[in-house]
């Protein structure tokens, strides 16, 4: 007869004395509440991670100086108009973040932009082609100017700044021979393609119901994400947290739908904006290709060697760098109700760059979002704006846009250096 020893469970060991946590600091801060985030947000400040901070607070200085010099500065009116001003830039401007995110230059963007609003009024109007395929052909024609910047960037190994140089002249050039001796054509003002600036939905609820959707999405999924946290075993946000933040975007949709209520309503350029904000800041943060994109802008070398296709990754940014702008000019012929032969000119292409670089993203590569756009966006057309109110000429909005541009630069490479002193760059 056997007797069988009793099973013992195996006792954990110990982690030694000294060794290092694997639990990312970042749900820690998450465990301990807003407590957590405050201290979050001042060791980040003390190591030159800014964040979107400065252009919010400068953002606000400019509506508060305006608001002081006008009173119409902030009317339901010019804030309705601003929505729509923002929409043509800021739709190319995100494209380019995608570009700078590889510490890379698009120059192209004002000519692929205004020749794919050639080809679209071309194929509409002189070719009687259906609206929403006249759209599809002009933005499938601005991706194959991208795959082309791609190729000659990524597999030839052309400069960025060369390629789409040359691809500023070409396609400007294009763009002409395009129009021909027509100069200009005239859209239709009942077709889709200028209603898509044209549009406000007037009903109030629409506005509220759709912000309404968005905060209720936006809760639904908190939840439920931290419910998969706790079930995983891994530090949550607490619940207080996520009610603050479900508050504050209600606060921060409500009250611009309160406000363009007061006008016209809604307007749908400014929904499909925010839309592609948030669809290609989704791409970004929480997609592979997205990660890989910000792995290219931190180091090329070190992502070819964990297995990346540097040129892939590369010919799909440009295509989309491309795809955008060609957007972006539809939404210029649709406010303009024509296409001609300025077509955009080169101050879309610098407010474009300026406003991804003024919102946070950085020249060097590597940081910056979608979200940043539209604050630089906005930056650059309140200016505009403002000082059009006062009568100001386009000399001295030059001179301030500028000033601002440096000042975004300025502070981009001093947050380098800070993090680079601080061990975190």
């Amino acid at each position: 007869m056997t007797v069988s020893k009793p099973r013992t469970e195996p006792v954990p060991e110990a982690a030694p004395a000294g060794a290092v946590s694997q639990i990312d600091p970042r749900l820690l801060v998450r465990e301990r509440g807003f407590a957590g985030y405050v201290q979050e947000a001042q060791r980040r400040i003390r190591g030159g991670e800014y964040g979107s901070l400065p252009v919010i607070v400068g953002l606000i200085l400019i509506w508060a100086i305006f608001q002081f010099l006008n009173p119409q500065f902030l009317s339901p009116q010019n804030l309705s108009n601003l929505s729509v001003q923002i929409v043509g830039t800021g739709l190319i401007s995100v494209g380019i973040v995608f570009v700078l995110l590889l510490g890379e230059i698009d120059l192209s963007v004002g000519s692929v932009g205004g020749a794919c609003a050639a080809i679209l009024a071309v194929c509409n109007v002189n070719w009687g082609i259906n609206p929403v395929l006249s759209i599809v052909i002009a933005v499938v024609a601005g991706m194959a100017m991208g795959l082309i910047h791609g190729f000659f960037f990524a597999k030839i190994g052309v400069p960025a700044f060369i390629v789409t140089l040359a691809g500023l002249l070409g396609w400007n050039g294009f763009m002409l021979w395009v129009f021909g001796l027509d100069g200009t054509i005239n859209l239709d003002y009942n077709s889709l393609i200028v209603k898509l600036t044209s549009t406000y939905f007037g009903e109030v609820a629409v506005a509220y119901a759709l912000a309404a959707v968005v905060v209720v999405v936006y809760a639904v999924t908190s939840f439920v994400g931290n419910s998969r946290r706790q079930a995983a075993g891994i530090p949550t946000r607490s619940v207080s947290e996520l009610v603050i933040r479900i508050v504050g975007l209600a606060i921060l949709l409500f009250v611009p739908a309160y406000v363009l209520n007061q006008y016209k309503g809604l307007p749908l350029a400014l929904v499909i904006f925010l839309a592609f904000v948030v669809a290609l800041d989704f791409v970004l943060r929480r997609t592979s290709f997205g990660r890989k994109v910000f792995a290219l802008g931190g180091s090329v070398e070190a992502s070819r060697r964990a297995g990346i296709n540097v040129a892939a990754v590369r010919m799909a940014v440009f295509t989309i760098s491309t795809g955008m702008a060609a957007i972006g000019g539809i939404f210029f012929a649709s406010r303009l109700a024509s296409a001609n032969q300025s077509g955009l000119d080169q101050n879309v292409l610098m407010n474009a760059i300026a406003a991804a670089v003024i919102g946070g993203t950085s020249l060097f590569g590597g940081r910056g979002s979608t979200y940043s756009a539209l604050l630089g966006v906005l930056v650059i057309e309140s200016i505009r704006s403002g000082m059009a109110l006062e009568g100001i000429g386009n000399a001295i909005q030059f001179i301030v846009t500028g000033v601002v541009l440096l000042a975004a630069v300025t502070l981009d490479s001093v947050s380098r250096r800070s993090q680079k002193a601080a061990g975190r760059a």
